[in-house]
């Protein structure tokens, strides 16, 4: 995975000056927070971690219709 360094932060500077992170966000849309020198953190802003709930919310919801859709049989009949 390849990182832009524009992206990241220390954890230090992020608790220390939280407000340039979340403006860093505000332009970036992501922050990574390193900690001991390595990514451990990211830092989105909501509208972009909503539409990945969103995403996997959906394609949970097309599994659970495909499972149904391919074992309709035998929910009926376990509905008896």
């Amino acid at each position: 995975m390849l990182l832009n360094t524009k992206k990241i932060v220390t954890i230090t500077d992020a608790n220390q000056n939280f407000s340039k992170v979340a403006r860093l966000v505000d332009e970036e849309k992501s922050v990574v927070i390193l900690k001991n020198n390595r990514p451990k953190y990211v830092l989105i802003e909501y509208e972009e971690f909503a539409k990945e709930a969103k995403s996997e919310e959906d394609k949970l919801q097309d599994i659970a219709n495909r499972v149904l859709e391919n074992n309709i049989g035998a929910f009926r009949e376990l509905a008896k």
